[in-house]
């Protein structure tokens, strides 16, 4: 999927900028319910960074990172000591405001569709959930792609998550409700097999945790 004008994520990229434009740095702005099931979220990627790595602290990639939620989430984990930040978005008003609140030296954003930085692990939250008029396949074409070319950039794991279509029946069209068994498999074949669906319960979601 290119980067051309009328492409699906130029709709996503307009879908969101006019979500955030409602409801600002807050959940809602990035389409999430409430930040009690955001903090959960965080909370199952962050499985993918073990503890024996801390000591000297993590390079993160986060890619959809809206207005920097997740940095703020990770910024006083002992993993972060030392640690760098590279956060990505295809909705220049996010980045914008990524900037504003966030001064850490230890955080950069960027308007970007991917990772242009090599780091330890890479994170993908919420990143692939909307689709806006694309196909589900051609949706699932370029998720699968996109992982790929993040998995290149992530030196010890990959984590993301799906919307889980296994356990919820389809109410947007423009929103993907993939199957997690499809992506389990891909990732196990074309990413590492190291990979690892974990229990998202009572989000209604997949979480895949993918290690080198």
């Amino acid at each position: 999927m290119s980067e051309d004008n009328d492409t699906p994520l130029d709709l996503v990229a307009a879908a969101y900028g006019i979500k955030f434009k409602e409801h600002g740095a807050t959940p809602e702005g990035v389409m999430w319910s409430n930040w009690e099931s955001q903090i959960l979220r965080f909370e199952l990627l962050v499985k993918i960074i073990e503890s024996s790595h801390h000591e000297q602290g993590v390079t993160v990639n986060d890619l959809g990172c809206g207005y920097g939620a997740f940095f703020k989430f990770l910024a006083p984990r002992e993993a972060m000591k030392g640690g760098r930040y590279f956060g990505y978005e295809i909705c220049e008003d996010m980045i914008v405001e990524a900037k504003r609140r966030i001064g850490d030296p230890r955080a950069a954003f960027s308007v970007s569709m991917t990772a242009t930085q090599k780091a330890d692990y890479s994170f993908a939250s919420g990143t692939y959930n909307m689709k806006g008029a694309a196909p589900d396949g051609e949706w699932t074409r370029y998720v699968k792609e996109s992982l790929r070319l993040i998995w290149e950039q992530s030196a010890k794991g990959l984590a993301f998550n799906l919307l889980d279509g296994s356990r919820q029946e389809k109410t947007d069209d423009w929103l993907y409700y993939p199957d997690p068994g499809d992506f389990l498999e891909f990732c196990r074949r074309d990413l590492s097999p190291d990979s690892e669906l974990v229990d998202t319960s009572p989000l209604l979601e997949c979480t895949i945790l993918v290690r080198r």
